[in-house]
């Protein structure tokens, strides 16, 4: 039976260790701790797992952490807020560009949208001599 934690179906046969980072939220470091916490070996399979232990699972990450659509709602609450407040942070997501003091020279491709705007790039090849 595949577990099912704050509305992600946990795929059943990876270690646990790895099958809690399918939750958005929820890293290897944070999914160690929460095992360790429920004294559950981090080496046994999802489909292992008994009823009572997937319970606890729950009760964990639902007391202890914020995971999933409300920790995307927080996330994009707080980029909202440092925009109205027109912060460097602020102004740096409104302009789409690196936020983190990353150099934009070269590099910032993934934030831009990976816009290239060099000369050679996006022309039409010359017309045929006749």
């Amino acid at each position: 039976m595949a577990a099912r934690i704050v509305g992600v179906n946990l795929p059943g046969k990876k270690r646990a260790e790895i099958g809690l980072t399918y939750i958005f939220g929820i890293g290897r470091s944070l999914s160690n701790k929460i095992l360790a916490e429920a004294k559950i070996d981090k080496d046994k399979l999802i489909d292992d797992l008994t009823a009572q232990e997937v319970d606890l699972l729950k009760k964990i990450i639902e007391d202890k952490y914020k995971t999933g659509g409300d920790l995307k709602r927080f996330i994009t609450a707080n980029i909202k807020r440092l925009k109205e407040i027109k912060c460097y942070k602020g102004t740096r997501h409104e302009k789409k560009l690196p936020v983190r003091g990353q150099r934009t020279r070269t590099n910032s491709r993934t934030v831009r949208g990976n816009a290239r705007k060099t000369m050679g790039s996006g022309r039409r090849p010359a017309a045929k001599k006749t």
